[in-house]
């Protein structure tokens, strides 16, 4: 105790000389002592944490060696000691700037502390350094967050883990002060914008949209922005997309990304940006292996494909139109079936209408009509009778089947009723519900398929180019979702998500119904976990 005693009073006396010393660079035998004290007891390492920091600035040429000892200090035994350390991190750059990057570097590494009190210090050490240059700062976190190709894989799962410290931090403190620290805006938005496109190589489903909804937050991409602008977060999304790769329909991962991606960009097409390059490429490389795609992948592949027909310009529609009038002719079977996926059809009709509504003349050679807009591509002189009575006998067949299936489906919510009026359980209640919620949607899809069947029937049909039709899935009903249980089939999951019925309580009673509705519930994109990267290796060194 004596000893210990005896250090204590020794810290005091450098501080004391060091304070009262004009010109505090001839005391460096002082500061010798402060930093040979961090080796001491855990009292003695407490003061020195505060004093190394206090005196850095005087004497450069001992910097690294301060440095160094304060991030043994950083690291050790006692919590005391460790959190005095990471609270004196700041104060290493107050006066000597040139050592932010590597002080922010470190404190991200910090951020993997159990303690709260630690971590708690390592979020006020962080946010000092961003208030005083945040262009540094977050150029610095940044870093943590590209990918780990560079690290040592023996030490992969500890960088994993800085990783994914670091993107929480951004999320829950940088971000919601964007307004307060991303200042002068204009500037600092664009660099913050830059960095997350340098560092999107190597992200999950959950970081990309984490990234894309905090662009869109920024007043450079904001509803006032240019197009161009927007374009550039559509641009962010294609590379995102891999849209520059062969298509290979084993890739499940690559087929989930391109439904995510495509619907993350939806909003932005409606501001103005251009869906070409995803068309292009849905009917390019897509569409030609649509039947060899998995099942459950079809229909969320149909449902972005009708929820982003109406952005496709003319150019795109007219290109486009032949796979989709083929796709519908191979689910508008000629011959009344019991098994039918209704909510496919609905899908590809409404493709179908806002398609030819961009290209009306188009759908002439495709479906046997005679519209007439004055150029060589109407092909009036030629005869396509085949071709309409073939795709007016299809569409007859899939009106019969729709109003089969909307008599049975009326007939079924009786019985729901009177189920409900019996069950006792609450959970026997639950699965009723959720049998009305998919017989009400089914009645939907089958309804929205007689609305958009009906004037397909003329020679110069009036094909549907607005929104007067909504899509199945897109409705709610509180009627039959009762108390708010029913979970909207538009939100792109970030987490797992089922393709299929959500349990036993949420499916048909009929087999038969249950799948010719199916997904209709269903997420359109899947969540992916980690599936969207993999990794290269890792090791931690804050030296």
């Amino acid at each position: 105790m004596a000893e210990d005693s005896g250090e204590i009073e020794k810290l005091y006396e450098y501080c004391e000389k060091l304070n009262e010393a004009k010109d505090k660079s001839l005391n460096k035998v002082d500061y010798e002592g402060i930093i040979a004290a961090a080796n001491g007891s855990v009292k003695a390492k407490q003061l020195a944490a505060q004093m190394i920091p206090k005196f850095f600035k005087f004497f450069p040429d001992l910097s690294e060696q301060a440095l160094d000892q304060h991030l043994y200090l950083c690291e050790d035994e006692e919590l005391g000691v460790r959190v005095q350390a990471i609270r004196g991190l700041p104060f290493f750059c107050k006066d000597t700037p040139e050592h932010l990057a590597k002080i922010v570097d470190i404190l991200g590494q910090l951020l993997v502390a159990g303690d709260n009190v630690e971590r708690d210090a390592v979020h006020k050490a962080l946010m000092m350094l961003l208030r005083q240059d945040v262009k540094t700062s977050l150029t610095a976190l940044f870093k943590h967050i590209g990918g780990l190709d560079d690290r040592n894989a023996e030490d992969l799962s500890t960088w994993e883990t800085i990783r994914e410290k670091v993107l929480c931090f951004i999320r829950d403190k940088v971000f919601p002060l964007k307004a307060e620290l991303l200042r002068p805006q204009a500037e600092m938005e664009r660099h913050v914008a830059n960095l997350v496109k340098q560092n999107l190589q190597d992200v999950t489903a959950v970081e990309f949209k984490l990234f894309i909804d905090f662009l869109k937050s920024l007043s450079l991409f904001g509803q006032n922005a240019p197009v161009e602008r927007v374009q550039e977060l559509v641009e962010i999304i294609e590379g995102q997309a891999d849209l520059d790769a062969q298509f290979n329909v084993s890739d499940g991962d690559h087929i989930d990304r391109f439904i995510s991606c495509l619907s993350m960009a939806l909003p932005f097409f409606m501001r103005g940006a251009s869906s070409s390059n995803f068309f292009s490429y849905l009917n390019k490389q897509i569409l030609p292996v649509f039947d060899k795609l998995p099942e459950e992948q079809k229909l969320s592949m149909l449902k972005i494909l009708a929820e982003c027909s109406f952005t496709a310009k003319p150019q795109d529609s007219r290109q486009l139109l032949p796979a989709v009038v083929q796709l519908l002719k191979k689910y508008l079977v000629r011959r009344k079936i019991e098994e039918m996926n209704f909510t496919s059809i609905e899908c590809l009709l409404y493709a179908f209408h806002h398609l030819a509504h961009k290209t009306p003349n188009a759908s002439n050679s495709l479906c046997g009509y005679k519209i007439v807009t004055g150029q060589t591509s109407d092909r009036l002189g030629e005869d396509f009778s085949e071709q309409y009575k073939d795709f007016t006998e299809r569409l007859s067949t899939i009106e019969d089947l729709s109003r089969a299936m909307i008599k049975k489906l009326t007939q079924g919510m009786a019985d729901h009723n009177k189920a409900m009026a019996a069950a006792k359980l609450e959970e026997e209640k639950d699965a009723i519900k959720k049998q009305k919620q998919n017989a009400t949607m089914g009645l939907r899809s089958c309804n929205n398929i007689l609305a958009m069947t009906l004037p397909l029937h003329s020679k110069v049909p009036s094909f549907i180019g607005d929104k007067k039709i909504t899509l199945s899935w897109k409705e709610t009903t509180p009627t039959v979702a009762a108390a708010g249980k029913k979970r909207s089939a538009a939100t792109l999951s970030s987490t797992s998500a089922s393709k299929k019925g959500r349990g036993a309580g949420g499916d048909f009673q009929n087999p038969l119904l249950n799948k010719a509705f199916q997904g209709l519930n269903d997420g359109r994109g899947r969540g992916r976990g980690r599936g969207w990267r993999g990794r290269g290796g890792g090791g931690r060194s804050y030296r």
